[in-house]
């Protein structure tokens, strides 16, 4: 049995929707579902929805949860030995859990990971036969855009106290499993992750707060530096329709490093500079 934990936001508006949807995916999977923190309307919800609710998240002084007691939280909590910290916006469906399977039976201790395709979706989902096959297929978010991690229980037992929602910590959480020498399997190809589209009302300052600012200052010191910004390109291992194989060039950061070129290529920051006149 996978644990999902997630730290949701208040219950209100457009957040409630996208957040019911969500949970509701991973309860359809038929996984235990943990909600911690004390949002506004979040007990309510988890019993509305079969969850279980973990009040006591630790915050910063802007009143951010922390990821270390997150995990903490639902390391103590989870059954079994494989947890998975999700978005409280990504919906999942059965290629998720097949997934999980095929790559839990081949290797412990694992991180999976993968990213996700941003798609609206503009109403309540009922969770019917075939309700996965009526989303929009949606695009890419990027290799570094992380949103789900499942993970062995022997992994991330102590972690930075990170603010959550803030940059580089879930790339950090990559560099950290191979850095303990776990294996690190993508699993993009098999796995149809819907990050449902959104705005940032929900952060003071909107969604330049998630990328500057003294909390994201904070989450760039506990990483340690631009080196442990790991992608999904950094994954030891890739899941194909054959099953886990290595993913060649990881340990020299190949594609990560082409990755990148070719990002400065298409800002400009690889042109030489213009001669005057």
């Amino acid at each position: 049995m996978i644990t999902f934990f997630t730290i949701p936001k208040p219950w209100t508006g457009e957040a409630a929707t996208l957040q019911e949807n969500a949970i509701g995916s991973w309860r359809a999977l038929g996984c235990r579902v943990l909600l911690l923190g004390d949002e506004p309307g979040v007990a309510d919800a988890a019993v509305r929805l079969g969850a279980e609710h973990v009040p006591s998240v630790a915050r910063n002084e802007y009143g951010t949860p922390l990821l270390d007691s997150a995990f903490a939280q639902a390391h103590a909590a989870a059954r079994g030995d494989a947890l998975c910290f999700a978005n409280a916006d990504i919906v999942l469906a059965g290629d998720f859990t097949a997934a999980a399977d095929a790559v839990l039976a081949a290797l412990r201790p694992v991180l999976m990971i993968g990213e996700s395709w941003d798609t609206p979706v503009p109403a309540s989902l009922v969770f019917d036969e075939g309700w996965e096959t009526r989303l929009a297929p949606g695009r890419k978010r990027g290799a570094g855009a992380l949103d789900w991690f499942v993970f062995t229980h022997d992994l991330f037992t102590e972690i930075p106290p990170f603010a959550v929602g803030r940059a580089a910590f879930d790339n950090w959480l990559v560099w950290a499993a191979r850095d303990a020498g776990a294996p690190v399997v993508d699993a993009t190809r098999r796995v149809h992750a819907v990050h449902q589209a959104h705005g940032y009302g929900h952060v003071a300052g909107g969604f330049a707060t998630t990328r500057s600012g003294p909390e994201v200052e904070a989450n760039w010191r506990l990483i340690g530096g631009k080196d442990r910004v790991y992608t999904r390109y950094d994954a030891t291992h890739v899941l194909t329709r054959n099953g886990v194989r290595k993913n060649l060039g990881s340990t020299l950061r190949a594609k990560e490093r082409a990755r990148k070129a070719v990002w400065k290529l298409r800002h400009g920051q690889l042109l030489p500079a213009r001669l005057p006149g």
